[in-house]
């Protein structure tokens, strides 16, 4: 896939945005980086747009930024002329794909049938937009098209909101889902630019789903495992689950047969999204170890560990449903 896509990938939400000043372009470019979307979707619904995906491209380094609504082979250049990294388009316009194919630039257009995706797929396209995606049938509608199209990826946009975004993202031809509801024009035209961060980080929550799997302790040996898995297990009349390495108490309560990683244990934590709930930890400076990476049959990440300990527990990341 190509490097941007899979970068839309890791980000998982593509804010959509219709901007009148420019001079409001790099604040807002800051607020999404702050809030965790380091990346932008810039309308050719005003005549600004150009010069705000140049503020952005120019002022930031740290932000994705793309043409959205793209209408014709001239915006296209305008686009890629301002520092536009991909573009955007509703509708499936061929002249604009190959354009964009020519340029060597990264195009998702809009598809919303199985003729649009045969089309894109003709054009060797990767991922496309679905669009409008609740009106035309949502998630349930690109399951259904999507499964004679096996490697084609989805970025849904339209209707798309913080309650719906984490049902979306479940299925695993969804690339990234795009929305407005954090990025509203009117609050980027009134600076309210931490309302917008804080949007963005509720978004960045709801995405990733961290929620607490369980607690390992470690324990000297089998028969201490075992030994206190039963005693917990009496208290609260959990099941007992003997495995190779560790015994659980029903499925809170994991106890090591011999000390693993962490001075006490670990805490596992598990998200519903491994692959991005890593990039957004990197972004903020913490550390994974490799080496304890698990993936599962297809290629993809089960479980990792953080660098770091916290009071004593190592902290290992966990693929919900896994």
């Amino acid at each position: 896939m190509h490097p941007i896509l899979e970068q839309i990938s890791r980000i998982g939400i593509v804010p959509v945005i219709k901007i009148d000043d420019p001079q409001n372009a790099l604040p807002l470019a800051h607020a999404l980086v702050e809030g965790g979307i380091p990346c932008a979707e810039v309308t050719f619904r005003t005549a600004q747009a150009a010069d705000a995906i140049r503020a952005m491209a120019a002022g930031s380094a740290d932000i994705l930024v793309g043409a959205g609504t793209v209408l014709s082979t001239e915006q296209v250049d305008r686009a890629i002329d301002a520092g536009a990294s991909f573009i955007v388009s509703p509708g499936f316009n061929p002249e604009v794909v190959a354009h964009c194919v020519k340029r060597g630039i990264p195009i998702t257009p809009g598809c919303a049938t199985p003729s649009d995706i045969e089309r894109a797929l003709a054009f060797g396209l990767e991922a496309v937009k679905f669009f409008p995606a609740e009106q035309a049938g949502g998630l349930d509608y690109i399951k259904a098209v999507s499964a004679p199209y096996g490697n084609v990826k989805f970025i849904p946009t339209g209707g798309i909101n913080a309650e719906n975004l984490g049902r979306y993202l479940a299925f695993d031809k969804v690339l990234a889902c795009g929305g407005s509801w954090m990025v509203q024009a009117d609050w980027i035209r009134d600076g309210r630019f931490d309302e917008i961060a804080a949007l963005c980080r509720e978004a960045v929550h709801k995405m990733l789903g961290f929620s607490l799997a369980h607690i390992g302790i470690n324990t000297e040996s089998d028969a201490e495992a075992l030994r206190s898995a039963e005693q917990i297990a009496r208290l609260f009349g959990f099941a007992v689950k003997p495995g190779s390495s560790s015994v659980f108490a029903g499925t809170a309560f994991e106890f090591m047969k011999a000390p693993y990683l962490g001075k006490n244990g670990h805490i596992a934590i598990a998200t519903k999204s491994l692959s991005r709930a890593r990039y957004q930890l990197e972004r903020q400076g913490f550390g994974f170890r490799d080496d304890t990476e698990k993936r599962d049959a297809s290629g993809a990440p089960m479980a990792i560990y953080l660098q770091d300990e916290f009071a004593g527990f190592a902290i290992h990341l966990l693929q919900a449903g896994k």
